[in-house]
């Protein structure tokens, strides 16, 4: 294990970048290569797919969507292609490996034709070969839903730069799927992994110490041997089957480096991979009599300058839509009220973490409201519920329920509009709370700085 974690520490960005745009000569030689595959179908060369070209490809819906080959391999057999293409307009997770039967050759696509053009968008049909048209409006209906990504255009200059080179060096996922406990997971996104591991199609992964494996046969030996039945840290929450386990990164250095590799595949921006010794790791399981599964986790700095109460949160996906998101992001707050202080998340969230905070902070604030009489101020209810004071006023705002008056934000509701949200699906109790009563944390005592002098 320690030696795997050491090779992970000398992977660097440039490396990393080298490694996932492939060397263009070797892809062109392999390119050249499709011969064979030319004769036994027939197809003309103008037809055979090359990187940076746009064709419409079958998704795994079976819908038909514009897409761009951003990368090439040969697969396991040794004798089919397979292209990694990236959909446009979609969130980068649902890029994936496909080979040619996916693509229609006989539509390749101007770069143009994926564009914006003036106030409306041409999305051709495949199934009747129409245009349809949506306005703006719809257009951004649409992005909220489906969690577009703005384009760079659409950034400011540092943001977009950032972006790119985040991009090049995040572009393409070698690791398919993964195995843990009884869950076969598809990945979503590029995580640094050692370059014998992260190339691996699948990926075996120990669901107690997670230790990470290129073959089955390791793994089932190393689930014979292995010890560990839950996270290497102190048990701070129980109730029922649900369990929480806090785990400093000084004290157990790697389980956190191998925590954080981990969910990098299910996590577009996150940084942390190696220096985790800052670091607080709070780790959701579900316990049974074979021991603690994992669901998710978030971690915390010990010390956050920017006042951050999370630096990164995760449910795993067999997980998710279940409240175990609303029931960390719930946790981390409590943690904030027993240390008197006002937290909110590092930014950026991703886009399911940006919908469950505003569904909890919705909820929360939502149901303050709804009992209380009198006037109350933005301050008050950051008191109150340990929330920032720009988290409330962007959710307020989102409700329609805060205005700007005279330098400051004033909130506007009424009992009637209240209820109405609170109707609402979107904003309703989660099915998970945290029980404070099953709480057992205390907050770690701060050692006062000397002053030199």
């Amino acid at each position: 294990m320690a030696e795997s974690v050491k090779k992970d520490v000398a992977i660097d960005c440039n490396s990393l970048a080298s490694h996932q745009t492939g060397n263009i000569s070797g892809l062109k030689n392999l390119m050249a290569s499709r011969t064979d595959d030319r004769k036994d179908s027939n197809r003309s060369d103008d037809a055979i797919p090359d990187i940076g070209d746009h064709y419409f490809v079958r998704r795994s819906d079976n819908s038909w969507h514009p897409a761009e080959i951003i990368q090439v391999r040969v697969d396991d057999s040794g004798c089919k292609h397979e292209f990694y293409v990236h959909y446009e307009g979609f969130n980068r997770r649902l890029d994936e490996w496909v080979q040619i039967d996916r693509f229609n050759l006989s539509t390749k696509i101007d770069d143009q034709q994926t564009k914006v053009k003036d106030l409306t968008i041409n999305l051709t049909d495949l199934a009747d070969r129409t245009d349809r048209k949506i306005t703006r409006n719809q257009k951004r209906k649409h992005d909220e839903i489906n969690h577009v990504q703005k384009s760079y255009a659409e950034m400011d200059p540092t943001t977009a730069a950032l972006e790119k080179e985040h991009e090049a060096i995040t572009k393409v996922k070698y690791i398919d799927k993964i195995q843990i406990g009884r869950y076969e997971i598809d990945a979503w996104y590029f995580s640094p992994y050692p370059e014998e591991y992260g190339k691996q199609p699948k990926l075996f992964i120990c669901e107690f110490c997670l230790k990470y494996m290129r073959l089955e046969k390791t793994y089932r030996y190393h689930q014979s041997q292995c010890t560990w039945r839950h996270p290497p840290g102190k048990e701070i929450y129980r109730k029922g089957t649900v369990s929480v386990f806090e785990v400093d990164g000084k004290d157990v250095k790697i389980y956190c480096q191998n925590l954080c590799l981990l969910a990098k595949l299910f996590l577009d921006h996150k940084t942390l991979y190696f220096d985790v010794e800052p670091f607080l790791f709070y780790i959701l399981v579900e316990v049974d009599r074979r021991g603690c599964h994992l669901v998710g986790y978030f971690s915390k700095e010990k010390e956050s300058p920017d006042g951050n109460n999370v630096a990164c949160i995760l449910t795993l996906p067999p997980f998710q839509r279940k409240g175990y998101g609303k029931f960390l992001i719930a946790f981390s707050y409590e943690l904030s009220k027993l240390e008197g202080a006002v937290g909110s998340p590092e930014k950026p969230l991703s886009d399911l973490g940006k919908l469950s905070y505003r569904s909890y902070w919705s909820w929360v604030l939502l149901e303050i409201l709804r009992d209380f009489r009198g006037t109350l101020s933005i301050r008050e209810l950051s008191r109150m519920t340990s929330i920032g004071q720009n988290d409330i006023i962007s959710t307020l705002q989102s409700l329609n329920m805060v205005k700007y008056w005279k330098g400051q934000h004033v909130i506007c509701v009424t009992p009637k509009l209240v209820e109405e949200h609170l109707k609402s699906a979107q904003y309703k109790r989660p099915p998970l709370t945290v029980d404070t009563f099953c709480l057992r944390w205390d907050p770690p005592k701060k050692i006062p700085k000397l002053n030199k002098k």
